[in-house]
């Protein structure tokens, strides 16, 4: 069994609504992260608008821990890594989310990705006890994101490695795959195409006749660009059975 790097802490700092945490919870355990801090939260902490915001996440808001301070909520960290749009004027080495995933994953102590205020985001101070900067390159006409999407980002990201089960982690599957039914021979798609020019033929669509051609070709088309199943073909040999008949009384 290989050695487990321990996943990264989320740290919100002074989040202001009760719903972002809620939703961030809910991004950190998409993605197999458990361990969330919150710094200063302004409304306090237990916010009653996390839990319907986390849908489920709960065991994430149950365990969050509380702190006054930045310092104190990543003490036992060994790499912080600060999440923010800009420099701000610190020097620091600047990552994009996936260089701080691999990063992570390579270091054997505990990382902390900190996230700012919805409306201010981190200040320099915030800044400059990190160890790296996380950008995520962003349209610069509207780089503006929430903190769950932020979240959901470097979660994702970092889990992209994560280890499995085996190993002490939280095992990730992508939702079940359901095979496509197989394409039908193309007589089937014959004999509808040949059903629904009878029809259409008998409604008097083919005006004017010397169009006739030319529609046909179009209809062709149009028809056989799609990869129809066996039960598609039915269903449509259906519908245009049911469109030629008259109308039930109700």
């Amino acid at each position: 069994m290989s050695t487990a790097v321990p996943p990264p802490v989320i740290v919100l700092v002074r989040p202001q609504l009760g719903e972002n945490i809620g939703k961030a919870a809910r991004a950190m355990l998409n993605f197999g992260l458990t361990e969330l801090r919150l710094v200063a939260p302004r409304d306090g902490w237990p916010n009653p608008d996390a839990g319907p915001a986390a849908a489920g996440a709960d065991i994430v808001l149950a365990e969050a821990q509380v702190f006054d301070i930045l310092a104190e909520a990543v003490a036992d960290c060994t790499t912080i890594y600060a999440t923010t749009v800009r420099k701000r004027g610190v020097m620091k080495p600047v990552l994009t989310p996936e260089a701080a995933a691999r990063a992570v994953h390579a270091d054997a102590g505990r990382s902390a990705y900190i996230f700012g205020a919805e409306r201010s985001g981190l200040d320099t101070d915030d800044v400059a006890l990190a160890h790296n900067i996380v950008t995520v390159p962003i349209n610069p006409k509207f780089a503006s994101l929430n903190l769950a999407q932020a979240v959901i980002l470097l979660a994702y990201e970092w889990s992209k490695h994560a280890p499995g089960e085996a190993d002490g982690g939280v095992a990730l599957a992508s939702p079940p795959t359901v095979p496509l039914d197989p394409i039908a021979p193309h007589a089937e798609l014959e004999e509808l195409i040949q059903h629904l020019v009878r029809d259409l033929d008998a409604s008097g669509y083919f005006v004017p006749p010397e169009r006739t051609e030319a529609t046909l070709r179009t209809l062709r088309t149009a028809l056989t660009k799609t990869g129809w199943s066996h039960n598609d073909i039915r269903m449509m040999h259906g519908i245009i059975t049911s469109l030629g008949r008259k109308p039930r009384a109700r």
